[in-house]
């Protein structure tokens, strides 16, 4: 064979062995038999390892749901007697229903201030004096001026009779013929000029008289004295100030009768329908400790305040203050009545899934079922305090009453109040159907028609449908440690974003709300 053939020969020979490496390289040598039966027997250990835990920790939360008490699955409250109001609640302030600014009539300057803030004064008291000397001045002058005018119509008088006492004597004269006639006629003309001038003077002397009348006023108004009985809130001159009253009157303090006080509260539009003159209302002030000062709505003034786009109405009423506990300028926490019911029966609102009546009017058969009242009413077990309706429920007394002492002393008799509790509503108040869940002895759960009449944010009246010492179901109760894994299921847990694979707030109502919501949001989120 030829060298050349030969070469050609081993260089074929050493691409082949070179392609054939790389393919043989990436595939690793089979694992002998014993090695891989061994590697099967442990995938299989801890595969049924994991089913009998999954299997236990799933019949332990059977053993334990299936023990747990009513008490610890849902929030209970008892029907119980009690007082309730519906109230349209405001803010307002105290201002006096008598009061008077004091001001000076007259210029000068402010000599002296006999009183000062808190003094009581009763009408006619000596407040203030101002620097009288030019108005005694000004008296003098115009009395000096009178009298000078009171001697020159003495004179004008004594004129006059000289006068009359010619004009006889030419009379006479021409009688007998002993005078001319033009003689006669100047003594008649002479008459008739000192009684105009006479005439003249009595009219200046009267407007000096009117001038100094004035005059003696001015005197008099420098010496200020309070126009009516009560106290002095305010004073807002300073001795030695000098007042110019010839534009304006200056104002030198208030005084305000505090024995009756008057409540200005502004209503906003949307509540100011549920206002009629003459319903009780009654506010506590800060620092009261819940003590109520009753009245009676007077008015609401027709023009509303509009403050940032918020329409709001003036309502007033007065209180007496005798104990003078009320002060100017009070900030009132505000309450009208506008239905009250005493001694009746009472259920938390928690409790209630209302139903709305039929848009086709009282002919109508059907009625459709409203949100259910009691969604709300779910909480932690692990929270350190209970929604207002348990907490209300759970209470002594089941009813609206705040406040305590002379307050709730002061407050009037209610002619409706029944003590029987009455299967009638308050009158103005349409009775309702509501649907409730009642605990029985035996711990059955029934669902019963109910009618409610008076009803508030927190409680509401039975009218039928249930007796005292009924047990409902109030709300749900969520476990500290299902409340923890619902939130850690994903951000859409807790009503908030959605996951990466969900929608935002997918299913969950938030924390608190109802169960298994926070982690149906959850696992959508995932």
């Amino acid at each position: 064979m030829p060298p050349c053939h030969d070469l050609q020969g081993r260089l074929e020979a050493r691409e082949n062995k070179m392609n054939e490496a790389p393919s043989a390289s990436l595939t690793p040598p089979a694992p002998p038999a014993p090695a891989r039966r061994k590697l099967l027997r442990r995938l299989s250990a801890a595969i049924g390892l994991a089913a009998v835990v999954a299997l236990a920790w799933g019949g332990w939360r059977l053993a334990t749901r299936s023990t747990e008490t009513l008490e610890e699955q849902y929030i209970l409250a008892t029907v119980q007697r009690g007082d309730i109001e519906d109230l349209v609640s405001a803010t307002g302030s105290l201002q006096p229903r008598d009061y008077v600014d004091v001001g000076a009539q007259v210029s000068g300057q402010l000599k002296v201030i006999h009183v000062e803030v808190g003094s009581e004064v009763k009408e006619g008291d000596l407040l203030a004096e101002i620097d009288a000397e030019q108005s005694a001045a000004k008296v003098e002058a115009s009395k000096a001026q009178l009298r000078s005018q009171q001697a020159q119509m003495a004179e004008r008088q004594m004129t006059l009779a000289k006068a009359e006492r010619d004009l006889a004597r030419q009379r006479r004269l021409m009688a007998e013929e002993g005078t001319t006639l033009e003689t006669l006629q100047n003594a008649e003309t002479a008459v008739r000029t000192a009684q105009a001038q006479a005439a003249a003077l009595q009219a200046q002397m009267e407007q000096l008289q009117a001038s100094l009348r004035v005059e003696e006023a001015n005197l008099k108004y420098t010496r200020i004295y309070a126009p009516m009985s009560g106290t002095v809130v305010s004073i807002s001159a300073r001795k030695g100030q000098t007042l110019n009253a010839n534009q304006q009157a200056p104002t030198l303090m208030r005084i305000a009768d505090l024995s009756t006080m008057l409540v200005q509260t502004q209503v906003s539009e949307a509540d100011v329908a549920k206002l009629r003159r003459g319903m009780q209302a009654y506010f506590t002030t800060l620092g009261s400790q819940g003590q109520r000062w009753w009245g009676r709505l007077q008015k609401i003034e027709p023009t509303p305040t509009v403050t940032n786009n918020v329409v709001l109405y003036n309502a007033l009423f007065e209180v007496p203050n005798d104990n003078r506990r009320l002060m100017t300028q009070m900030t009132a926490q505000v309450f009208f009545v506008a239905a009250q019911a005493h001694d009746v029966l009472t259920v938390p609102m928690g409790a209630l899934t209302l139903e709305r009546r039929s848009r086709r009017g009282p002919r109508g058969a059907a009625s459709e079922p409203a949100t259910t009242a009691s969604a709300a009413a779910t909480i932690s077990a692990g929270a350190s305090d209970a929604i207002p309706a348990a907490r209300a429920a759970s209470g002594p007394r089941a009813s609206a009453r705040n406040g305590a002492g002379e307050g709730l002393r002061d407050r009037p008799h209610d002619p409706r109040r029944n003590g029987a509790g009455g299967p009638a509503a308050a009158p103005g108040v349409q009775p309702r159907k509501a649907k409730v869940r009642v605990v029985a002895a035996d711990d059955s759960i029934a669902e019963r028609d109910v009618t409610i009449g008076i009803s508030n944010r927190v409680h509401a009246q039975v009218l039928s449908g249930l007796k005292e010492g009924d047990r409902v179901i109030a709300g749900t109760r969520v476990k500290a440690s299902e409340q923890r894994n619902a939130a850690q299921q994903g951000p859409g847990g807790p009503g908030g974003l959605g996951g990466p694979g969900g929608p935002a707030g997918a299913g969950g109502p938030g924390m608190g709300g109802l169960s298994g919501g926070g982690m149906a949001g959850g696992a959508r989120g995932r």
